[in-house]
């Protein structure tokens, strides 16, 4: 227990964080430019979370003895895992519901208008697909069932080490 609650004053563990989320990032464009499924703008929403995460990580794995570079760190990746989770929710929702063709799905993604990232890298926060369709399963499950699983392990991950953080260590 205690080494989980050492693990954020170790770059390594920011360093694997920020790897396994751009590792994300660029299998989500393995699979649009390689196997051509094109993104829904949930699937976008969930691209901008993991890519959230991997942000937030960056900020510890410069100063990770720094306890507002951790706070940061943990805000950021807890932010953006519990909201990936929540559009993760609603994609599978929009997927099982009775009549899919039906559901709502904005045709372009709605960022703020100080950070249109669909307009500034179309290439990466384009939604090109329907949230209805299912053009990948794997084990049985499709790709926003999957996302729920990560964004969840992610947050689970997340929590767990900032309380033991906070009970062992008894500071961020």
């Amino acid at each position: 227990m205690r080494y989980l609650a050492e693990l954020p004053e170790r770059r390594g563990a920011w360093l694997l964080l920020a790897l396994t989320a751009f590792g994300l990032f660029f299998v989500a464009l393995y699979m649009q430019y390689q196997m051509e499924l094109k993104p829904c703008v949930k699937c976008i929403y969930q691209r901008v979370a993991i890519l959230g995460i991997g942000l937030a990580a960056l900020v510890p794995l410069l100063a990770p003895k720094v306890a507002l570079a951790r706070l940061l760190g943990f805000a950021g990746w807890l932010t953006a895992a519990i909201w990936g989770l929540f559009i993760a929710n609603e994609h599978v929702s929009t997927q099982q519901s009775a009549n899919a063709f039906f559901a709502v799905c904005d045709a372009f993604p709605n960022f703020p208008d100080w950070m249109p990232l669909h307009d500034w890298f179309p290439g990466l926060f384009n939604a090109t697909g329907m949230c209805g369709d299912i053009n990948w399963e794997f084990a049985g499950l499709s790709m926003p069932q999957w996302m729920q699983i990560i964004f969840a392990s992610y947050g689970v991950v997340g929590v767990v080490v900032l309380v033991l953080r906070l009970l062992l260590v008894r500071r961020i």
